[in-house]
């Protein structure tokens, strides 16, 4: 019935990849709350608006993705113009800086796109491994992971680069087949092409040379092939971003300010620690622990597939040890892992059904798959609907319904969704300390500019205002959006947390909302000025301490 009907169950499979994906796609907007979504957005309008091709920007290094950015921004612009929503540049960049949704939401749908065809791609991964089966069932579980379907709705290089990765892969399977050239050229391009969206994608090379190692127990002359396929990703990586040689001190900053011993929120914890991390958070926490007990199990499956074992694991293996050496644990580092991970499991999945006796071996494979896959999907959908319900949405909400007009309020994310509140609106940003949100964007900010007043600082918050800024800072009105986060590791950031001490001298907190789905779970929590507070909000609490910031994760307060 698989073989019969593969080509109906795939377009099922994508259906429903595409289906979780696209839920909630508009979470958060008009406000924007992931912290990095700014920096792609910025930088390829930056880039249309001057009419350049050189990112500025290397951090990932993001070059591939930023030219794909640009061309989403061309395509908005001309239908927007032909339906009469505005006429000239001039009035699009406007329409952006007053709605980021308007191009946000497309390029969102660019990563949906890729988070698809990631599927698709591990299909043919799984297919090329153990069958028509163990295809269908590592596509269906990486479609209902959480991890990937949360990636899938950012405008970032996890997704892009993952896909690509997962095309090198392929090519190196084929690799292990015979040795014609073609197949490593073609695992070298998908490698320059990933490396291109993000640095760590060069780990992928080592799937093909593995390929070349095996292949010469067979074939001793194929030793000659090893050096193709990097050599073949360098060039793509500088036919692509050639900028990365040409503006080669601006990599070279970019790269040191992405190396960072500490990060709130995402401190490691050691080689071992940080293994164990990614196994019971990422991997157990997206795929389950009966699914993490399916991966071992397809690993052990794979002797009986000893060329895909030496690509995949391998592969697997490298991203797995570079990711634990790291200083910082993240949980978008794992993706890359995913698709592989998915494979291990369909083939643990084949190896558990071999077990069975004969009679239920088809329909106790499905039924393991589909419970697993189920549990999945839920896990999914519940962490999808509560990042639409973000506690920075619930606090500016209040703002708006209790705060009278002509406040100056002052936030620390992107509150696009407070722009039409008739009172000033502040906003944090480094070595200028707290600029008026309406001013800076009526002169169209250029992320250079915004990134040169981040001074190298990894966030963009009011703990990184210098204290010789923070009278510009002064607001009726304050919603904190990392104070908490910042109060759960005191010994880290004593300065970011003095700042904000001293910044709500004077104020009162009088509503917290919780919530999150990740690590980097926040609390909104909106402090008013104590006459304001007295006329706004007449029951409230002083400023949290680090035990009750804490505890006021998960709860709304004066909702």
């Amino acid at each position: 019935m698989v073989r019969k009907h593969e080509t109906l169950l795939l377009l099922a499979i994508l259906l429903l990849a595409a289906a979780l994906r696209l839920w909630h796609l508009d979470f958060g907007l008009p406000a924007l709350n992931d912290p990095d979504e700014p920096i792609f957005i910025m930088t390829a309008l930056d880039m249309l608006r001057e009419g350049r091709l050189n990112p500025g920007w290397f951090g990932h290094p993001a070059t591939l993705l930023f030219y794909l950015l640009v061309l989403v921004i061309v395509g908005v612009a001309l239908v927007g113009e032909l339906l009469g929503r505005w006429s000239g540049s001039d009035a699009f960049v406007a329409a952006v800086f007053a709605d980021p949704g308007i191009v946000v939401l497309p390029m969102r749908g660019l990563s949906v796109a890729f988070g698809v065809a990631s599927v698709w791609l591990t299909w043919r991964l799984g297919r090329r491994v153990a069958g028509p089966r163990a295809g269908l069932a590592a596509a269906l579980l990486l479609a209902c992971n959480s991890v990937h379907v949360e990636l899938s709705q950012l405008i970032r290089t996890d997704i892009l680069a993952t896909a690509l990765m997962s095309w090198s892969m392929l090519h190196a399977l084929s690799a292990t087949e015979d040795s014609r050239r073609r197949h490593h050229v073609w695992a070298g391009i998908a490698a320059g092409l990933a490396c291109a969206a993000k640095w760590p994608a060069v780990l992928v090379l080592v799937a093909p040379l593995a390929a070349v190692l095996w292949r010469t127990r067979r074939d001793p002359r194929a030793l000659r092939l090893l050096p193709i396929a990097p050599l073949v990703a360098v060039v793509t990586l500088l036919l692509v971003s050639p900028y990365l040689l040409l503006d080669y001190s601006t990599v070279l900053r970019d790269l040191g300010a992405e190396a960072r011993p500490v990060h709130l929120g995402a401190t490691g914890h050691g080689l071992f620690g940080n293994l164990g991390w990614y196994l019971a958070h990422p991997l157990a926490g997206s795929f389950g622990w009966p699914g993490v007990a399916l991966m071992i199990l397809g690993a052990f499956g794979l002797r009986r597939r000893p060329a895909a074992a030496v690509v995949l694991l391998s592969a697997a293996a490298a991203i797995l040890v570079a990711l634990a050496a790291q200083a910082l644990v993240w949980e978008r580092w794992i993706i890359p892992v995913l698709p592989i991970a998915a494979v291990l499991a369909a083939v643990g999945l084949a190896t558990l059904a071999d077990v069975l006796p004969r009679q239920w071996r088809s329909w106790g494979a499905a039924a393991i798959l589909f419970t697993l896959a189920g549990w999945m999907a839920s896990i999914t959908i519940d962490r999808l609907a509560r990042r639409a319900d973000d506690p920075r949405q619930a606090a500016t909400a209040w703002v708006r319904a209790n705060v009278p007009a002509g406040h100056t309020i002052l936030v620390e994310h992107a509150a696009f969704d407070l722009l039409r509140y008739p009172g000033r609106l502040l906003f944090p940003l480094g070595s200028a300390g707290c600029v008026d949100v309406r001013s800076a964007l009526s002169k169209r900010p250029s992320y250079r500019r915004v990134d040169g007043l981040r001074e190298g600082k990894a966030i963009v918050d009011l703990g990184h205002v210098e204290v010789a800024q923070l009278p510009s800072c002064d607001a009726d009105v304050i919603v904190l959006t990392n104070y908490a986060r910042y109060a759960r590791e005191p010994r880290r950031f004593p300065e970011e947390l003095a700042v904000y001490r001293r910044l709500l001298h004077g104020h009162r907190c009088v509503a917290s909302f919780g919530g999150g789905v990740r690590q980097s779970d926040r609390v909104a929590q909106i402090c008013l000025r104590e006459g304001v507070a007295q006329a706004v909000a007449p029951v409230g609490t002083s400023p949290p301490s680090s035990s009750s910031a804490h505890a006021a994760q998960g709860s709304a307060r004066n909702r």
